[in-house]
């Protein structure tokens, strides 16, 4: 029997996190991973987190999840693939099947940092190939290099169905529909409203009803819901899909603690069965922690934080660490924790769908909230979208209050306001002057930054939006602008493209367009 100080399960956000915060005090760390690769869902992430710079906010997933790999190298973290961890018992002990075979290990301590699985719904023909979870289509094209399916329709417009969504689109796919039994987008808008712009349309309270076909998929069948989410005779409609992507929450993987004798509860908050936890993250069982999706289901950037936070109260607790020491870290670690739990999105709003305005007293969406964009006439009433400014000036159509800053970070010249709470609404410093240069676009999470100019000759003017898709438009190319809607406005020319090691594969397509349609005008679409 080999035994460790720690013993971390799972090599996802939370555990690496909690494996180097804990190696780099001088704890003997081992993470065990059932997975032939580490990093949880990291790697198959490639859009920008959100949150602000100490919560890798607009670095892309996979990145992050390259650089937690380094640190725990670097801080002599022993991670083992294709270990999976089969059950914790009496004592700290754990069995793991590795190779074939059934080793023990003992430790002082266990955090047990085993993520989340996807949920399912069941259908008619749900079990025919074709029929996928998101997670797996994100495998398939950012881990594979596979497309999912040609024409999709996707079930489930929370943050993960929405990134998705455009992850398929930027893989060469056919988005056919967005689908929710839900009577509102559930994730961010800003991600809904990139996906809507491309021209994919939005049906909420409609679930699936029927994949049909053979073999395969061929079609599915959606129809509208009630009130009580029951199908509505005589409102099916059939699309023309081969693959149904499901994403429909995530459930904490538990199992183990529940294996471990920890007190349980199923707390719908959370996303189902977990771990009674104390402030630490420590369960019934002393010397148990949990950490991440496990503990209730967050983002990434919250899962890393809980994994420093559990492992500092691990180290205070062997003795690694001082109180002053371990309440400097944890304070830090909360703290951090609080600036992504606030707002409309945060976890103890779950389930919430009738915010009628922002924090700051601005109007919500409700086109935004049952169809995915929003309307000039609703956009014109934020201050960073309406406002006259001769020359190239940033507009930013992002109108809730999500953690996020980038866009102020970007900005070297101060035109762009957030302020110390990341929720905030941005705002635009109109006594700044823009230079055009780009960044805030291209740093925008979310997509949700424009750089306009009504100036640039006479009858015209220019949108600058973000793009990242294949292939590439190059200067002098023709195509059509796209609205909000994802419906043809004008057509549009493409008079630059900027794009840099900087903007971490973000272009800036700046397109000309006739000057009565800048305020539509959000997306190019090449002949």
């Amino acid at each position: 029997m080999k035994r460790y100080e720690l013993i971390v399960i799972g090599a996802g956000p939370a555990g690496l996190s909690a494996g180097i915060e804990a190696a780099k005090s001088g704890m003997k760390v081992v993470v065990f991973d059932e997975n032939a690769r580490p990093g949880g869902q990291l790697f198959k992430q490639i859009h920008k987190f959100f949150g602000s710079k100490e919560h890798h906010a607009k670095e892309r997933g996979f990145k992050i999840g390259e650089a937690l790999l380094q640190e725990a190298r670097d801080a002599g973290v022993e991670v083992y693939l294709d270990s999976t961890v089969m059950g914790i018992y009496q004592n700290h002990e754990v069995t793991v099947k590795q190779n074939g075979n059934v080793n023990h290990f003992k430790a002082d301590y266990i955090i047990i940092a085993t993520g989340a699985a996807e949920n399912m719904i069941p259908f008619k023909g749900w079990n025919k190939p074709g029929v996928i979870g998101a997670g797996a289509a994100q495998a398939l094209m950012n881990l594979q290099g596979v497309q999912p399916g040609s024409k999709i329709v996707m079930v489930g417009s929370g943050n993960v169905g929405l990134v998705v969504s455009f992850q398929l689109l930027q893989a060469g796919c056919e988005v056919a529909a967005v689908i929710d039994a839900a009577p509102r987008v559930g994730g961010y808008g800003v991600h809904a409203a990139k996906v809507a712009r491309t021209g994919v349309p939005f049906y909420m309270k409609h679930t699936v009803i029927e994949a049909k076909g053979t073999d395969r998929v061929t079609s599915a069948v959606i129809a509208e819901v009630d009130d009580h989410f029951k199908p509505i005779p005589g409102t099916e409609k059939e699309l023309d899909v081969d693959t149904i992507c499901i994403a429909v929450g995530l459930s904490p993987m538990s199992q183990l603690a529940s294996n471990a004798t920890c007190n349980m509860a199923l707390l719908p908050q959370k996303g189902g069965n977990v771990a009674l936890l104390n402030e630490y993250g420590e369960t019934s069982i002393a010397g148990i922690y949990c950490a991440g999706d496990v503990a209730g289901i967050e983002e990434a950037s919250s899962a890393m934080i809980q994994g420093r936070s559990v492992a500092s109260h691990v180290l205070y607790s062997a003795g690694y660490i001082s109180e002053a020491d371990f309440n400097e870290k944890y304070s830090g670690c909360q703290n951090a924790l609080s600036a992504l739990r606030q707002g409309m999105f945060a976890p103890q709003f779950k389930g919430k769908n009738d915010w009628t305005v922002t924090d700051e007293g601005y109007p919500i969406s409700r086109s935004l909230l049952d169809r995915g964009f929003m309307t000039w006439d609703e956009l014109k009433n934020f201050p960073a979208v309406n406002y006259k400014k001769s020359g190239v000036h940033p507009v930013i159509e992002c109108t809730q209050n999500i953690p996020c800053n980038p866009c102020q970070e970007a900005c070297k010249f101060g035109c762009i306001k957030v302020g110390e709470n990341i929720t905030r609404i941005p705002a635009i410093d109109e006594e700044k002057e823009c230079k055009g240069c780009g960044m805030c676009v291209a740093f925008c999470s979310g997509q949700a930054i424009f750089l306009i100019n009504e100036d640039y000759e006479t009858g015209y003017a220019t949108v600058g939006i973000p793009y990242e898709f294949l292939p590439l438009p190059k200067k002098g190319d023709k195509g059509i602008a796209l609205s909000r809607s994802g419906e043809k406005v004008c057509e549009a020319e493409v008079v630059n493209v900027v794009t840099s090691s900087v903007m971490d594969k973000t272009s800036v397509l700046t397109m000309k367009v006739p000057v009565q349609y800048v305020n539509e005008a959000r997306f190019f679409k090449a002949e």
